[in-house]
């Protein structure tokens, strides 16, 4: 029985930090189970008119993360979606009742590998001024327990390909979903 099929069309959500490679480890695991791949800052963005940067410098973070919230909630209602969503959404309580409704897969960056991703990337509105390193750090060491109550933990290594993440990942979620296949078990059910 494939992958596809024991996970029943039940969607995958990506989770971690800002630079961890969630869109880019997402877009390869859609192709590889044969679902759609979507991005919540990608859906955030159409939705808004304007990149998330904008979005803050004129709404700030709050309206951000409600948008975020309500794309989340969108996306939630399919099935067969692997979704990468921003690295704050987990701050935010309400959203993990739309999590729980698929598998939520943490995309782990060591500090080392995210500082290496994200040294002059212009684009990360919580990331501007000129400490960005200790904010970098401070956000990780707010979310970790949170990205904590994932389902599956995929360690990312510095110069790890995207392909061999995501071909670990879905050996991962392959183990949680099915981490025993019993005599005469037919199907597979999230412990």
């Amino acid at each position: 029985m494939t992958l596809t099929t024991r996970l029943n069309g039940l969607n995958l959500y990506l989770i971690g930090m800002m630079g961890a490679g969630k869109s880019s480890t997402g877009a390869a695991l859609a192709q590889a189970l044969g679902y759609q791949f979507f991005d919540t800052d990608a859906v955030v963005e159409a939705a808004a008119g304007q990149t998330i940067a904008d979005l803050f410098a004129t709404q700030g973070e709050a309206a951000f993360r409600q948008l975020e919230t309500q794309a989340l909630a969108e996306l939630a209602a399919y099935r067969r979606l692997v979704i990468a969503t921003g690295g704050g959404i987990v701050t935010q309580q309400h959203n993990w009742s739309y999590l729980h409704h698929g598998i939520v897969v943490w995309l782990d960056a060591s500090p080392a590998v995210l500082r290496q991703r994200l040294a002059g990337d212009a684009g990360r509105p919580l990331l501007q001024g000129q400490d960005w390193e200790t904010k970098l750090a401070t956000l990780l060491a707010e979310r970790q327990s949170l990205y904590g109550q994932a389902d599956v933990r995929v360690t990312v290594e510095a110069g790890e390909s995207v392909e061999a993440i995501a071909a670990r990942t879905l050996e991962l979620v392959a183990a949680r979903i099915c981490p025993e296949v019993e005599a005469g078990a037919d199907s597979a059910v999230l412990n």
